[in-house]
């Protein structure tokens, strides 16, 4: 089924749930604003490309999608290869790719392939994702310490070589900054876990930036005024010989993009006890990535982290995630100057807890527990991921992965590690709307 959750949700809506939906939605957005913000930067972008995917890639994600508590936008796991296509291809070619990632993730809604995720090694799932967390927390390096340098290189040997040859160039201001913004988003996760901390330890942090005498780097410092509008939509110019070398970038951004949707709706279903409909999930995916493409965002996808808040925070039915993207675009017009003046010290130290959220530290016991080739299969898709190539280490695990699996059910049938069929048997509504 690919009806989006949203048609099913509005049979009985009312205004108690509207305005759970609204009170969910502001909270959300609160949280998104400076996340959206950081992976843009992150991802060699311009900031202001990290809303414009929040806006858009999250208004459609929601509308369309197959969850009803679903929040959309940009997320960690896309940081390492769209900064590789910006690097290699420009932003012109990261567009492209994001457009073709949504035509690849349309049909693979139409053809019902939104299941198959069932069948990606778990072990490649946690390995590729504590690789991305690794290179996170590494290019989060330099603004965290404040160091004077140029451009940090996309490899990551060479990178660990600059970022320590920038050493003695750390700033005590931009340390104590960071260091300050992430106690408070600790502190809040732990103490307030229904405020919205993120926020709150940002402009905390920007603050004493501010105290400090402006030597801080801030986001208007180094990237200039935020625009206060969309921009217009404009459909990609691609040729031949650009589609064809940014084929497999696209390919990484569509399976990244199904697969973190999709794991964030089972998160979500259990959450929730409901059930979610994979193959809108990814048909939504498809046009939120198009839409992106076409107002200049970047690749977007369900956000774990977000999707967690909006529940805890009350939202019930996609509603919630529309008011989310709204809310972003009416801040974006109206604070854009104050925007600006978050400090970039902070924002790394919210994309460094992002990255250890990413890790998952409270599995890590778990993965001593498991078989010698899930855990060789974990480390080799970590290292892949960390040293040589995303993509390569997507395909080489993979690949891997369903040997195993070949092998295992050749010598006991049925056996499987990936996510149970149970959790991805979701195409039927929830009892209640």
């Amino acid at each position: 089924m690919r009806q989006p959750k949203i048609l099913t949700t509005m049979r009985g809506y009312s205004l108690s749930l509207f305005l759970a939906d609204l009170l969910a939605g502001l909270t959300v957005a609160l949280v998104a604003l400076p996340l959206s913000l950081a992976i843009a930067i992150a991802s060699g972008a311009d900031p202001a490309r990290g809303l414009v995917t929040a806006i858009v890639g999250g208004f459609f994600i929601s509308l369309l999608g197959g969850s009803r508590v679903q929040i959309g936008g940009p997320t960690g796991a896309f940081i390492v290869v769209v900064y590789s296509v910006i690097a290699d291809h420009g932003y012109d070619g990261l567009i492209l790719a994001t457009f073709m990632a949504g035509v690849i993730l349309l049909m693979a809604g139409y053809f019902r392939l939104g299941r198959l995720v069932a069948y990606v090694p778990g072990a490649v799932v946690n390995g590729f994702t504590i690789g991305i967390a690794i290179v996170i927390a590494t290019s989060q390096i330099k603004d965290f310490l404040g160091l004077q340098m140029g451009n940090v290189p996309a490899e990551f040997i060479s990178k660990v070589q600059a970022l320590a040859g920038a050493a003695d160039s750390a700033s005590l201001s931009a340390l104590l900054v960071a260091m300050v913004t992430l106690v408070l988003i600790v502190a809040f996760r732990r103490l307030a876990p229904r405020w919205p901390g993120l926020i709150v330890a940002i402009i905390a942090g920007s603050a004493l930036a501010w105290a400090l005498g402006g030597s801080v780097d801030t986001l208007h410092s180094r990237f200039g005024d935020l625009p206060a509008n969309l921009p217009m939509p404009m459909l990609p110019q691609p040729t031949f010989a650009k589609v064809v070398e940014l084929l497999p970038s696209a390919f990484v951004i569509a399976f990244l993009a199904g697969i973190e949707s999709l794991l964030s709706a089972v998160v979500a279903d259990r959450m929730i006890e409901g059930h979610h409909r994979p193959n809108a999930e990814v048909t939504a995916q498809g046009v939120a990535n198009i839409a992106s493409a076409m107002f200049g965002g970047m690749p977007a996808t369900g956000a774990i982290a977000r999707t967690a808040t909006n529940i805890r925070a009350g939202g019930k039915t996609p509603v919630a995630g529309l008011v989310h993207a709204l809310a972003i675009w009416l801040m974006m017009a109206a604070f854009a100057p104050l925007v600006g003046q978050l400090a970039l010290p902070a924002l790394a130290a919210l994309l460094v807890m992002v990255a250890w959220n990413m890790s998952e530290p409270h599995k890590w016991r778990s993965y001593l527990a498991e078989r010698r080739s899930d855990q060789v299969l974990l480390v080799l898709t970590l290292v892949l991921t960390v040293v040589v190539d995303l993509t390569i280490a997507i395909g080489t695990g993979v690949a891997l992965g369903l040997a195993l699996r070949i092998e295992r059910n050749r010598l006991r049938p049925g056996r499987w590690t990936g996510l149970s069929r149970e959790d991805m048997h979701s195409d039927q509504d929830e009892k209640q709307p």
